[in-house]
């Protein structure tokens, strides 16, 4: 039976993870109490005590905004988390699947990225999601599949989805971002291509992965409202377009991140459009 280490196994992705591991996998899943992946010592203990023979990361610090005030924490765990993974990988002969994200990338191209595109982020996040990258890339002898994805939700933990559903409960209107094009990820579609990627014995190198689509903030929020209220038949508030300038955050956020996942999908066969997963989540939140 393969052993599988699964990091961050307390969040949104490492919960599905756990949950839709395929049969003939013994998965371990540490979450950040079990494991801290920022500390290298306890690390390399833990691979060498479980001896998996893949790893998958999906520990980070998410909080995009926060990060700009806590880049020490951020560059923790997006940066030295990798980095002491990979090590301890390549220690023990173990496969990595580490997990990155959209935010590498400025928003200035107008067709999906492709995994060797130019890398820019532009805030915290970003950066330090892309030295994480790079640490596993320039850690001798490791064994690693880097999966870029982006607009992550589902029915666990804190997402864009649930947020939208307590807003649209609390206000007589939502105002949501109508100029940042992306495509929503259910981590159904995220957590089920990563198995796949394992199990298929895809070449190390990066990937990209979402659901098919492309999707403004603005259009996610109308399908949660819309597939909410088919689901329940509950009345929630309207969704109203807004501009990026409208709605200043601490940490910028790329125009246009949607990705191009023609190589992933070669090997793990086409994602579903956005819509089809979010209706599923939907009806696990809203029944």
């Amino acid at each position: 039976m393969r052993r599988v280490v699964v990091t961050g196994a307390g969040g949104q992705l490492g919960v599905e993870l756990v949950r839709r591991a395929p049969v003939g996998v013994e998965v371990i899943g540490l979450d950040r109490t079990a494991l801290d992946i920022g500390d290298g010592v306890a690390v390399h203990r833990a691979m060498r005590d479980t001896r998996p023979s893949a790893i998958i990361n999906a520990g980070a610090y998410t909080a995009v905004d926060r990060a700009e005030s806590e880049p020490d924490a951020a560059h923790r765990a997006n940066a030295e988390g990798p980095r002491h993974l990979a090590a301890a990988a390549a220690a023990t002969g173990a496969r990595l699947l580490h997990v990155s994200t959209d935010f590498v990338f400025d928003g200035g191209k107008s067709s999906p990225y492709l995994p060797e595109d130019d890398t820019a982020p532009l805030g915290v996040y970003g950066a330090s999601k892309l030295a994480g990258e790079q640490a596993v890339r320039d850690t001798a002898g490791v064994d690693a599949l880097i999966v870029r994805t982006g607009w992550v939700y589902s029915a666990h933990g804190q997402n864009f989805v649930k947020t939208m559903l307590r807003l649209m409960r609390e206000r007589p209107e939502v105002r949501v971002v109508a100029d940042q094009i992306g495509t929503p990820t259910s981590t159904a579609t995220l957590a089920d291509t990563l198995w796949t990627l394992l199990d298929r014995d895809a070449p190390s190198g990066t990937y990209h992965c979402s659901d098919a689509g492309v999707a403004s903030w603005y259009d996610f929020a109308y399908a949660i409202r819309e597939l909410a209220q088919a689901s329940s038949g509950e009345q929630l508030a309207p969704v109203r377009p807004i501009a990026t300038a409208d709605y200043p955050t601490p940490a910028r956020r790329p125009a246009y991140s949607v990705l191009d996942k023609t190589t992933t999908w070669a090997i793990t066969g086409m994602a579903p459009h956005w819509r089809e997963p979010l209706r599923a989540v939907i009806d696990e939140l809203v029944r």
